[in-house]
């Protein structure tokens, strides 16, 4: 019998493994694939969860060498629009993050199981947990398996529009020190720098629109015109549906945290750090049910406000600046007009942050 076991091993997963383990708590992390790996994803760690993702490092020195992105610029409607990021952000490969965060966890003392898919998960605490390779209990469950699990995909009816995430490592001579944030219609592709000529680019796009990179880059032709330039360093990725909802912290008393709590719009860049502090945030709020402190149905609950108060506004405010950039161009000019005339831009990028950790 675990005080916990936790569904996935990416940065929500490996954040509440960390966590819970240098509490002294029994923890089993069950991952079904296996690291290092690429990932959907922008690679992008915004500067407030930085702290944290050292923290839970510690003897990993993943942050000495990673590029730090101090500003960002949308190609929108013809325009180049600037925010700052202050304080900057950095910029991980998750091929590099993923992995170091698993062994943090090892390290920690938590159980951590590869190739280990979970099949089904039943009770209210303690719960059972089903899997290919054998079947364990635990006290606690947090599911950080992410946005297309089985354990966290809503109704089918959620899937009215299937919108579909590509992701490579390009080499470009000498990329901009920036993330840069190309919008056309039916998505947007992000663009920034790794280490040593090396860019990410990672998009979003409207499966009737484009499903492959060649074919989203001519839907721009800023981007068209600066992916000539580009070899490729890895193959391509993809992942699908990308489904957007109310995020859920809790489900049947077991705690949810990063994408399997909720999605939030990638152009924002704030999905890793939301999953490092949703992560550490819920096996925090587990810390004193395991001491014998309160019942499993309290600590939940306060997770669950938690959540609400800490992560729910970067959501809302996220959608919202979603819906504006994904009007036709004519009726989003007036808002273009605004980012382009003001200081917006840097208020978008204050409005998807949380406080620091």
């Amino acid at each position: 019998m675990y005080d916990l076991i936790i569904v996935g091993g990416g940065p929500a997963g490996a954040a509440a493994a960390i966590t819970a383990a240098r509490t002294g708590a029994s923890v089993l992390v069950l991952e079904q694939g296996r690291f290092p790996r690429h990932k959907v994803c922008g690679e992008f760690v915004s500067a407030e969860s930085l702290a944290l993702l050292a923290s839970l490092l510690m003897d990993f020195p993943l942050l000495d060498h990673a590029p730090r992105i101090a500003a960002a610029r949308l190609f929108l409607d013809g325009r180049e629009l600037r925010a700052p990021i202050a304080p900057p952000a950095a910029s991980i490969s998750r091929f590099d993050l993923d992995l170091a965060l698993w062994r943090a966890a090892e390290q920690a003392g938590a159980e951590a199981r590869l190739q280990t898919p979970v099949r089904r998960i039943s009770g209210q605490g303690p719960f059972l947990v089903e899997t290919a390779n054998g079947t364990w209990e635990a006290l606690s469950i947090i599911n950080a398996s992410g946005r297309w699990s089985s354990l966290s995909l809503p109704p089918p009816s959620a899937l009215a529009h299937k919108w579909v995430g590509i992701k490579a490592h390009f080499r470009e001579p000498s990329p901009p020190p920036f993330v840069d944030l190309y919008f056309f219609q039916g998505g947007y592709c992000g663009v920034q720098p790794l280490s040593s000529g090396l860019i990410n680019v990672s998009a979003m796009v409207r499966a009737d629109a484009a499903t492959t990179l060649p074919a989203l880059f001519a839907l721009h032709a800023s981007l068209e015109t600066r992916s000539r330039n580009w070899q490729p360093a890895t193959e391509p990725v993809t992942t699908s549906p990308l489904l957007f909802g109310r995020p859920e912290p809790l489900r049947d008393r077991a705690l949810l945290a990063g994408d399997a709590a909720g999605f939030i719009d990638p152009f924002v860049g704030d999905g890793i750090a939301l999953a490092l502090r949703s992560g550490a945030a819920a096996s925090e709020c587990l810390l004193p049910f395991w001491r014998g402190q309160t019942s499993l149905a309290a600590a939940g609950l306060v997770y669950q406000q938690t959540y609400t108060q800490s992560f729910l506004p970067i959501f809302r405010n996220a959608a919202r600046f979603r819906r504006l950039l994904s009007l036709p161009a004519p009726l989003r000019a007036p808002f273009v007009s605004l980012l382009h005339h003001t200081g917006l831009p840097a208020f978008v990028v204050r409005a998807t942050r949380g406080a620091a950790r």
